[in-house]
C-alpha cells in the first residue's frame, strides 16, 4: 500500500498530555514508512466536524467528541483511537454505521485507576487532609477533632465489576479487607468467584459496604444511577468514591448527603461538568477530597495508554483488525472491512 495513512491528534492532546503525545509518537510512528500524523481541529467543546475528519485514517481522542453529525459525507477514516476506556463523548452507533472502529486501551489503565481508588480510600480512612490542617496550623494530634479508622475488616464494595473494578478487588486481597461486595448485571458470579467478590443488588450494596467505590461506564443505562435514596442507605461511618465518571451520581444528592453527614466523607475524582464551576457546592465541604479528573493520570498510564491505542492504529494502517475494539459489529461492516482491505494491498 503506498498510500500515506494519516492520523489526527485531537486538540486537547497539546494542552493536556503534550509530553506523552510526544513520546509516544516518537517511539511508534517516527521513522514508520507511510505514517504521517497532525493535529486534529475540534471546536470550542470538543466537537470533531465532518471537515477535520475528512482527511484522515485514525484519529487519536483524549475528549474528543463524535456524533453523526462529525461523520456526515466521511468515507476515508477508520478507526477513533480512544486513550482511556470511557467513550461517552462518542456515539458508538454512527461509528458503526460509518464502518469506523472504536479502540480503547483496558489494558493500560486498569491499575492506575485501580491505584488512584486506593489513594482517596487510605486519605479519607486516615483524615489525611484534617491532619494536614492542623499540623499546618500550628497543631498536633491531640488538637485532632476525630480519629482515623483501619481498612481491616471492612467491606470494599463496588459499582460496576469489570475492568477496573476486578482490578480493584484483586488488588485489595491483601489489604486486609472483610469482604468484597458488587453489583453488575453484566457479570456473573462465576466470573468474580476467585477474586472473593459477592455479586449482590445495588442496595445491599450501598447498605453494607464501608467504603463505596464507583467503576462502571457512563451510558443511557447508568446516568444518574447513584440516587438520594442510596446514599440515605449508607452507614453513616461509610465513605463513597467516584473514579469513574460525574454524571453517573446525582450530584445534588451527593452534596446533601455530605453537608448534611449521611456520609463520613466522599473522595471525588470526576464532575458532572468539566472544569466544575468555581462555585460547586462540593468545594465549601471539609469532609469530601475532591481531584481534577487526574488521580490516575501518570506518566505510565499515558505512555501505556498511548502505546495501545497506537497498536490498534497501526493494527488497521497494515489492514488488520485492532485489539480492543468496542463496537464489534464494525468487524462486520462491509465499509470497515473495505478500508481494511485498501491497506492490504
Amino acid at each position: 500500500m503506498s498510500d500515506v495513512f494519516r492520523i489526527g491528534i485531537s486538540d486537547d492532546f497539546y494542552t493536556e498530555a503534550a509530553e506523552p503525545l510526544d513520546f509516544v509518537c516518537r517511539k511508534k510512528f517516527m521513522g514508520v514508512a507511510g505514517i504521517a500524523f497532525d493535529r486534529l481541529q475540534t471546536d470550542a467543546d470538543k466537537f470533531a466536524s465532518p471537515e477535520s475528519l475528512a482527511g484522515y485514517d485514525a484519529i487519536f481522542a483524549l475528549a474528543t467528541k463524535v456524533n453523526a453529525d462529525s461523520l456526515r459525507g466521511v468515507e476515508r477514516l477508520a478507526v477513533v483511537a480512544r486513550w482511556g476506556v470511557g467513550y461517552d463523548r462518542i456515539d458508538v452507533p454512527a461509528l458503526t454505521e460509518a464502518g469506523v472502529a472504536l479502540t480503547i486501551t483496558p489494558a493500560a489503565v486498569r491499575r492506575p485507576v485501580a491505584e488512584a481508588i486506593f489513594t482517596l480510600i487510605f486519605a479519607l480512612s486516615k483524615n489525611l487532609l484534617l491532619q494536614d490542617r492542623v499540623a499546618r496550623g500550628g497543631g498536633w494530634r491531640g488538637n485532632l477533632p476525630k480519629m482515623g479508622i483501619s481498612i481491616g475488616g471492612r467491606t470494599l464494595g463496588s459499582v460496576g465489576c469489570g475492568n477496573i473494578g476486578q482490578e480493584m478487588f484483586r488488588e485489595a486481597r491483601s489489604l486486609g479487607f472483610g469482604r468484597f461486595l458488587a453489583c453488575d448485571p453484566q457479570v456473573t458470579q462465576e466470573q468474580v468467584k476467585d477474586l472473593g467478590v459477592e455479586l449482590v443488588d445495588i442496595d445491599t450494596l450501598f447498605r453494607e459496604s464501608d467504603f463505596v467505590t464507583v467503576n462502571t461506564l457512563l451510558n443511557a443505562q447508568t446516568k444518574g444511577l447513584v440516587q438520594e435514596r442510596h446514599f440515605r442507605l449508607m452507614k453513616p461511618s461509610a465513605y463513597f468514591i467516584n473514579t469513574a465518571r460525574g454524571p453517573i451520581v446525582e450530584h445534588a444528592a451527593l452534596v446533601k448527603a455530605l453537608r448534611e453527614n449521611w456520609i463520613a466523607g466522599a473522595g471525588i475524582d470526576v464532575f458532572p461538568v468539566e472544569p466544575p464551576p468555581k462555585d460547586d457546592p462540593l468545594f465549601a465541604l471539609d469532609n469530601v477530597i475532591v481531584a481534577p479528573h487526574a488521580l490516575a493520570w501518570t506518566t505510565e498510564l499515558m505512555n501505556d495508554n498511548g502505546t495501545e491505542a497506537s497498536d490498534a492504529v497501526l493494527a488497521v494502517a497494515r489492514g488488520e483488525i485492532p485489539n480492543g475494539v468496542v463496537n464489534r459489529d464494525v468487524l462486520r461492516h462491509p465499509k470497515f472491512l473495505a478500508k481494511l482491505e485498501r491497506r492490504r494491498k
